[in-house]
């Protein structure tokens, strides 16, 4: 009987240990891509009257097109906070390009590394305050150095090759901190070190979290011959524009096709957006109201899509909101990481039920500010399928007026924002209002420190500079 006994538990001990082996080996890598600067109209899926973009159809066809996905600001840096932390970028004192985040927050970086991911950084970083040089032809970009208190290193990167702007043709960028002159386009020089770090950790059959942030398609706007041919019946700032993006979707069909060589793709997490909306005409933004800068959907709805065929069988179209803000809590559900001591409050959501086909919308609403220094600045909040905006900005960059009476637009059936609601329905205002003023209220508060606890010590509220007379 109790050699009978024995012989269970041994069993069952060597059953929950190949049990915890096969959950490590089944643990998905994760690919997050994003563009700089491409808007909500520039792919060819989304009905791009001129532009190329087949590897991105391929994609939207193949994985969940996430026909409503938004970024938590109009621009780049503040965008990128919200993608590493889960958290609105305002929190962090990230308000403007170039605005720094802070040393305290957890990255899903940071989270992944501890977990046991490989975690790798390739390309435009701009959250170590700094703007970088113009970039024009003869100054390529800055590179990151290794003594920064704000490179991809110190924020969870096991490796990075990185800059701390956007970057054009024979960039120059860190190497995990040590300056390395490039040559080609950008997008192809960033693709070709992310791929020498995905070969590496898929070889050695790591688990690996790989960022791949173009620095294109933003100005100024530099295409490779080959690419501006595809377009050469157009006028030359569009070849140039439409070559930097046909880069882009060019590297997304070589970092797809990379892991399905390495037998990796399936169970491989792959994100794709851009940083903020479009700003170079209606075609690019699809007839949106406003551009980037701006919180009309113009400025902060984007191409978004997640690619999983291990866990998501058969694609499909979501027209559920989803952010920016979303993709750590995301990816920290599918990966099972744990974050130690989570910093609070959280603004995003996992996204898991929405993948797994368990829900079609979303259980919290999307905050919006615009500049949290000033709190009658330009604020909005989507609570689907209605948007509000208080203190609105004009398309044309008008200062936002403390005054003006609160706009309400449905945006599932008005997406160009068009038709104002406000007055038919004072309810639904006074009630949004509300959570919007709560939340800011929130945002305001951690930006004393309040959320880091003793490690939040002196910090204060980033105060605007006044204009000097």
């Amino acid at each position: 009987m109790k050699r009978a006994h024995s012989l269970l538990l041994l069993l069952i001990s060597i059953f929950s240990l190949q049990s915890h082996a096969i959950g490590a080996e089944q643990r998905p890598n994760v690919v997050l891509i994003m563009a700089d600067d491409q808007g909500w109209g520039d792919t060819g899926y989304n009905g791009h009257p001129e532009l190329k973009t087949p590897n991105l159809d391929s994609l939207a066809k193949s994985g969940v097109r996430l026909n409503r996905f938004y970024t938590a600001h109009f621009n780049c840096s503040p965008t990128r906070a919200s993608i590493m932390t889960g958290r609105h970028p305002h929190r962090m004192g990230t308000f403007n390009p170039g605005s720094p985040i802070r040393a305290q927050e957890l990255t899903v970086a940071k989270v992944l590394q501890t977990a046991g991911y490989a975690t790798g950084h390739f390309g435009k970083w701009h959250l170590n305050g700094k703007n970088g040089d113009k970039n024009t032809t003869t100054m390529p970009g800055r590179a990151i150095l290794a003594d920064d208190p704000l490179s991809p290193g110190k924020l969870g990167f096991d490796e990075w090759v990185s800059a701390d702007n956007f970057f054009d043709l024979d960039p120059v960028l860190g190497r995990n901190g040590v300056p390395e002159k490039f040559t080609g386009d950008s997008s192809d020089v960033t693709t070709d070190e992310a791929l020498k770090f995905i070969k590496k950790q898929a070889t050695a059959g790591k688990p690996f979290l790989t960022v791949v942030w173009f620095g294109s398609p933003h100005v100024p706007h530099i295409a490779q011959p080959a690419d501006k041919a595809l377009y050469s019946k157009l006028s030359e700032a569009e070849q140039n524009y439409f070559g930097e993006i046909t880069a882009v979707d060019r590297s997304v069909g070589r970092l797809r096709a990379a892991l399905r060589e390495l037998n990796v793709a399936d169970n491989t997490l792959l994100w794709y957006n851009s940083d903020n909306g479009g700003h170079e005409g209606p075609k690019s933004t699809g007839n949106l109201r406003g551009q980037k800068g701006q919180l009309w959907e113009g400025g902060v709805r984007v191409p978004g899509i997640v690619e999983w065929p291990a866990r998501i069988a058969k694609p499909f179209i979501s027209d559920a909101p989803c952010s920016t803000l979303d993709i750590f809590p995301t990816v920290l559900e599918a990966t099972g990481a744990v974050a130690q001591n989570q910093i609070q409050p959280m603004d995003g959501i996992s996204l898991m039920p929405l993948l797994d086909h368990k829900t079609e919308s979303r259980s919290k609403a999307i905050p919006f500010w615009s500049n949290a220094r000033e709190h009658n600045s330009h604020a909005a909040l989507l609570d689907w399928p209605y948007k509000l905006h208080l203190n609105p900005i004009g398309t044309k960059g008008k200062k936002a007026d403390p005054n003006a009476a609160a706009l309400l637009y449905d945006v599932s059936k008005d997406p160009a924002e068009t038709t104002d609601l406000a007055a038919q329905e004072p309810e639904r205002v006074a009630k949004m209002t509300a959570a919007l003023e709560t939340w800011k209220t929130s945002v305001e508060k951690s930006l004393s420190g309040a959320d880091y606890g003793s490690q939040g010590a002196g910090i204060l509220p980033v105060k605007k500079k006044k204009k000097q007379p």
